[in-house]
C-alpha cells in the first residue's frame, strides 16, 4: 500500500518483544522521508481499513485499523532515522536482548492494566518513566 513512500517498516511495540504481556494489537512503525508523501496515500490506506487519526504526539502520525473497541493494528508514521524512529527500534531490540528488564516492564504493564482498565491515558502516562529509563539504557547499549 505504501510503495516507495515507506523507507522502512518495522514491527514494534509489545507484540514484537518476546515473552512479555501485550494487548492483541500489532504496532507498526513506518519510516518516511516526507509526511506529505504519506498523506497523499490516506485514501488508499482508508480503503484498506486504516483510519488516519492525526498527530498523536509531535512529529508522529497515527493510523488505526479496526473498530474503536476492537483495534487490530496501529501504524505510527515517523521520519525515518529520526529520534522517534530510533526510540522504537532501540526499545524493541534492547528488551529482546535483556530479558530481566523486559520482564519488569511487562509486570508494570500488567499492574497498570489492572489499575486503569478503562483509562488508557492514565495507563500510558504511568509507563512514561520506565520507558524513558529503558530508552536511555537502550541508546547506551546501541552505541557500545
Amino acid at each position: 500500500m505504501l510503495g516507495s513512500v515507506a523507507t522502512d517498516i518495522q514491527h514494534i511495540g509489545s507484540t514484537a518483544i518476546r515473552s512479555i504481556s501485550a494487548k492483541p494489537i500489532i504496532d507498526i512503525v513506518v519510516g518516511v522521508s516526507d509526511f506529505n508523501d504519506l498523506f497523499s496515500l490516506n485514501d488508499v490506506l482508508l480503503e484498506n481499513g486504516f483510519i488516519f487519526r492525526g498527530q498523536d504526539i509531535p512529529e508522529q502520525y497515527l493510523y488505526v485499523c479496526g473498530e474503536e473497541d476492537f483495534r487490530t493494528h496501529h501504524i505510527h508514521a515517523v521520519i525515518y532515522d529520526s529520534e522517534a524512529w530510533k526510540n522504537y527500534i532501540n526499545m524493541r531490540d534492547y528488551l529482546n536482548c535483556h530479558e530481566e528488564e523486559a520482564r519488569c516492564y511487562s509486570e508494570l504493564k500488567e499492574s497498570l492494566a489492572k489499575r486503569y482498565p478503562e483509562d488508557r491515558i492514565k495507563y500510558t502516562d504511568s509507563k512514561h518513566e520506565i520507558i524513558r529509563e529503558i530508552l536511555m539504557k537502550a541508546r547506551k547499549w546501541r552505541d557500545s
